[in-house]
């Protein structure tokens, strides 16, 4: 008996889900024509885009090959064509664009002239000459030719071939002369030391500058073990190779380091440890406390940003435009991320919004982080750019741009969805007051944004760079790191310059320094330099005489000369820094943009230090020039491999004096932060506090704020809540019958205030849907109707 009801108990319920399918689908389609019909937003923003920001494009992979083939095909240049050339032949280091003169770039941006001709720079190591040359290739797209423009850019007819970059050619010899005269000559130290052999072998990284001059070419080589995340694995060996000849056969090892002793030759470290001179290093198997896996599991997703409405950004070819803001982006192999023709309402408020250099000088007692300085363009900030990880590196919903690359190569390479572009809700109002003094009102502004944003892995360092468009008019570049620290082996002395960090591990002091370039134009060219700050002066009471107070005054005051506006590091500076144009707003105020720099930077290199000159950008927080074509960049490829004489130094850009008085002005700004690591960093260092950068703010340059334009702006007082929803979503009939059950299905998704019912004429209730959730809400009122009519 209890079978057979339980039989019939299934078979009921098999015919009521059938009954509830049959009847879901049925209302689906009777009312397919009723669901919310909230507003599209790619319907509300409809952009133009415009092809003149081709002439900012990085070269594609077609015109990349076009210039190498060329250049290749000059029999008098004799260009090797393998990746991995040795340093002896001659090599194609990096192609690149050659960027417009910006007047050029403005008459055919405002004007209506002609395109400037499209043109590559190319660096070629002539190793069989002795010396670096670059060549300018164009016009792209015509009839190719190419001219020597060493002496134009440097004031010197070649570059030292001992200023190159090492390149994979190079790397290649330089490993093989290591196994050949070190891991060959040290077999049973390596192992009983480090448990070293041809499947366990340790794994070099090298410090820069290499030398102590000009010219030299000596580098010293730390050596760690074979685990991922190497960086805090040193073993306490280090090598110095002099590789200044471009014949890998008269190479030279100088000195060797083990465990704090110093030896000139290997003979000399074998005999010492043969003799037991010398404190051996005794081998221990470890855990890798580098590794990055999970030491948890999943216990579900967390929170996601999607576009339930589409996205109000639009990326065509090198272009984006976001509600009023439009501007064209690249990515150079050099320097990195960069932004040209930046408009908001229409209006060019910066021509060039590009990285320029990101710098390093490290703390240690040992030999391969002692002088340590690195200049990551010179290695190619933009060069390792690679793809980004959708939901970690940027949200899934982004939109991911391929680049193309080439350098240290004899191909284009492709690195896929290496740029990402999402808007992005920050999480804070941008602006919002609740009023409840003699009015009860509340308005406000959620704080959506615009990103766009590459990571560099440049060795053990990533960094994460953000250009940021705010609806304020506002635009923010910034730079976050994270990855590895670099670290030293613990020896006598290594406490002084970090935090012991693992087991015989140093973390090493090091500065962070980083520039960019700013080229605004605030009403046109002609603008002028001002700071602004406050001091307490002491006034009268008008109404009393009983005493006196200290009351805030403004202080305003215009620069005249690049020195004066060259404002260094560590000196007291005005707090508010604006770019003006003559122009005024509706108060009679000129126009201008502030420049508000965050950072946390250490004490610049000293500048009696020979290595300082390549790195004077450093030496200040904010220097405004007057615009030069050949003022390019403030660093440059040969900067670290020759760092004491470099090709480019930034002090004398300033140097000239020039006015910069109703001029087109350039601002160069550096952030960064001082870093002393600890045992947080382990494994990976994280990008919370450790960063640095700049936000552009209209100041006086509107008559108000534009955000209050915004279509994403609320506001209700008492009465108004409403109708608070009824701008963003049609209505939905729906019966007496179902307003109760609607509201309880609902109300884990949507606060009971926000629902509104009323009555109607000719149907039973109205009900307003918020915009957010209209989505859900087409689904779950097909579902509510069925419960009610199975119920």
């Amino acid at each position: 008996m209890v079978a057979q009801v339980t039989s019939l108990a299934k078979c009921l319920l098999i015919l009521l889900a059938l009954i509830s399918v049959i009847l879901n689908i049925v209302f689906i389609c009777l009312n397919s024509s009723r669901v919310p019909k909230c507003q599209n937003t790619q319907q509300m923003w409809k952009y133009n885009h415009s092809n003149h920001s081709n002439i900012f494009a990085d070269l594609s992979k077609d015109e990349y090959q076009q210039v190498r083939d060329y250049m290749w095909a000059q029999k008098s240049l004799a260009i090797s064509r393998s990746a991995t050339a040795e340093p002896k032949e001659n090599f194609i280091f990096v192609i690149d664009v050659v960027l417009p003169k910006k007047a050029d770039a403005l008459r055919y941006l405002d004007e209506r002239a002609s395109p400037p001709a499209r043109e590559a720079s190319v660096v070629v190591f002539y190793g069989s000459l002795g010396h670096i040359k670059e060549y300018v290739v164009g016009p792209i797209g015509g009839v190719l030719t190419h001219r020597d423009v060493t002496a134009e850019k440097y004031s010197q007819s070649e570059v030292k071939i001992t200023a190159r970059p090492v390149t994979i050619g190079e790397y290649v010899q330089v490993f093989k002369f290591l196994y050949r005269e070190v891991f060959g000559k040290l077999e049973e130290i390596l192992k009983e030391s480090f448990d070293h052999s041809d499947k366990k072998p340790l794994r070099p990284f090298e410090g820069m500058p290499r030398g102590l001059k000009s010219g030299d070419r000596e580098t010293w080589i730390s050596f760690f073990r074979d685990m991922s995340g190497m960086y805090i694995h040193p073993v306490g060996f280090e090598v110095l190779v002099n590789h200044q000849s471009v014949n890998t056969s008269q190479w030279q090892l100088k000195k060797l380091l083990y465990n704090g002793q110093y030896f000139d030759t290997i003979d000399e470290l074998k005999e010492s440890y043969k003799k037991g001179t010398v404190t051996k290093i005794v081998y221990k198997d470890i855990l890798n406390y580098a590794s990055l896996k999970p030491r948890s599991k999943p216990i579900g997703l967390g929170p996601q940003q999607s576009y339930l409405q589409g996205k109000r950004f639009s990326v065509k070819s090198n272009q984006v435009m976001y509600m009023n803001w439009s501007f064209a982006f690249g990515l150079s192999s050099l320097t990195g991320m960069r932004a040209f023709d930046i408009k908001f309402r229409g209006e060019r408020i910066v021509y060039e919004l590009s990285v320029q250099e990101a710098m390093s000088v490290y703390g240690s007692v040992t030999p391969g982080m002692m002088l340590t300085k690195f200049l990551d363009s010179s290695i190619g900030i933009g060069r390792f750019a690679h793809e980004l990880v959708r939901g970690v590196d940027c949200p899934y919903g982004a939109t991911y741009v391929d680049t193309y690359r080439y350098i240290d190569t004899n191909e284009t390479q492709r690195f896929k969805n290496s740029i990402c572009v999402f808007e992005h809700d920050i999480g804070r109002p941008l602006r919002r007051h609740f009023s409840d003094f003699f009015h009860n009102k509340y308005g406000g502004l959620a704080n959506s944004a615009l990103f766009i944003r590459s990571i560099t892995a440049i060795g053990n360092y990533d960094y994460v760079w953000d250009f940021i468009f705010y609806q304020s008019g506002s635009v923010e570049a910034r730079v976050h790191a994270t990855g590895y620290i670099s670290s030293s082996f613990i020896i006598d002395g290594s406490m002084r310059h970090g935090h012991q960090v693992a087991e015989r591990t140093l973390g090493n002091i090091h500065t962070h320094f980083i520039n960019f370039k700013v080229d605004l134009d605030i009403m046109g060219v002609k603008n002028v330099f001002q700071t602004k700050d406050m001091i307490y002066e002491e006034m009268d009471l008008p109404w009393t005489s009983e005493r006196k107070a200290k009351i805030p005054v403004l202080v305003e005051k215009q620069l005249a000369s690049e020195q004066e506006a060259a404002l260094r590091h560590g000196k007291p500076m005005p707090r508010y820094l604006h770019v003006a144009s003559n122009q005024t707003n509706r108060w009679g105020h000129q126009r201008s943009y502030k420049i508000q720099v965050i950072s946390f930077a250490a004490e610049h290199l000293p500048e009696s230090e020979p290595e300082e000159s390549a790195m004077s950008w450093a030496r200040y927080k904010l220097a405004i020039t007057k615009h030069k074509d050949e003022e390019q960049t403030s660093s440059n490829l040969y900067s670290q491999n020759d760092i004491w004489s470099p090709v480019v130094d930034f002090s004398r850009f300033i140097d000239d004096n020039e006015s910069i008085v109703n001029e087109d002005l350039v601002a160069w700004v550096t952030a960064g932060f001082l870093h002393i690591p600890h045992a947080e960093d382990i494994p990976n260092t994280v990008t919370i506090g450790n960063g640095g950068g700049f936000i552009l703010r209209p100041h006086n340059y509107f008559d108000e704020d534009p955000s209050i334009f915004s279509p994403d702006g609320v506001y209700f007082e008492p009465g108004s809540e409403n109708s608070f929803w009824l701008k963003v979503c049609e209505s939905i009939w729906i019966t007496s019958g179902e307003k109760s059950a609607m509201k309880s299905h609902l109300s884990t998704i949507v606060n009971s205030a926000q629902f509104n019912t009323k009555t109607h004429a000719e149907h039973d209730d109205i009900f307003y849907i918020p915009e957010k959730y209209c989505v859900q809400w087409t689904v779950n009122k097909h579902f509510i109707r069925m419960l009610l009519l199975l119920s």
